[in-house]
This record gives structure tokens, sequence and C-alpha cells, in this order.
């Protein structure tokens, strides 16, 4: 799983976009109704940010911050660091955990095309190959 290429990984339909004027409230109802963790804020096709739902408990919440009137341009973080489809998955998740981040926008040509996640980890494949190690580890041991 962590050789494939991040494009048969990534998820195109919880990929979510808003424009920079989106209010918080707006966007967390968006992301609520698809069931995702992170908007892409993308200005004339061009991803400019992105906002997770820790972006929405650290930099809105926790500051007494107005859901209804705070812009995501106003605590998105700026210019996310990006992957490129044909990376693997494994450089996706290293780049996400020496970073301390979950999410990471796919961008091929300059545009955002889907979003991959920590929790692509939590692929039925790797959940197999858990279990075989532990059941493998059982029988020796």
């Amino acid at each position: 799983m962590f050789s494939q290429r991040v494009r048969s990984v990534m998820e195109r339909k919880k990929l979510l976009t808003a424009a920079p004027e989106t209010t918080v409230s707006q966007a967390a109802k968006l992301m609520a109704k698809k069931n995702v963790g992170a908007v892409m804020i993308v200005e004339n096709e061009r991803l400019v940010g992105i906002f997770t739902e820790r972006d929405a408990l650290v930099r809105v919440i926790a500051q007494g911050r107005d859901t209804e009137t705070t812009q995501l341009a106003e605590v998105m973080t700026a210019d996310p660091q990006t992957v490129d489809p044909t990376k693997s998955f494994g450089a996706a998740l290293l780049m996400m955990y020496e970073n301390g981040f979950r999410h990471v926008p796919v961008v091929e040509e300059g545009k955002v095309i889907g979003i991959v996640s920590s929790r692509n980890a939590l692929d039925p494949d790797l959940e197999e190959f858990v279990a075989e190690a532990q059941r493998r580890k059982h029988i020796r041991g």
C-alpha cells in the first residue's frame, strides 16, 4: 500500500473546496454534510490554503472568534504543502508525519485534484496486514 501512487489512494469524492471569503460557519456546515475533515481554499482555480477541523478548534473556537463573520482567509493555513499524484503514498505519509498534519492536498498542474489523509492508511489491506502479523506473533510466541 505504501508504494502505491497517491493518485490511486487519494479521495476525489471527499475533496471539498471553498472560496477564501467563505465563513467558518458555512465551511463547517459543508464539512459536516460531506463528512470531511478539511476544506481546500481555492481562488481562481488555484489552491491558496487549507482549513481543517484542527484549525476550527485552535484558530477559531479557542480564540473566541465569531464563526458567522470570520472568513476562511483569516484562519486557514496559507500556501499548504502539497503532494504530486505520482508520488508514493508512503512519501505522502512521511511528509504528514514529519510536519505534524493529517491532510495533504493533491495538486497536478497547479490544480487541486484530490486529498490524502492519514486516515487513508487505515485501508482494509493494512488492517489485514496488521491482523496477520498479530496472528503470526501469537502462533510463534
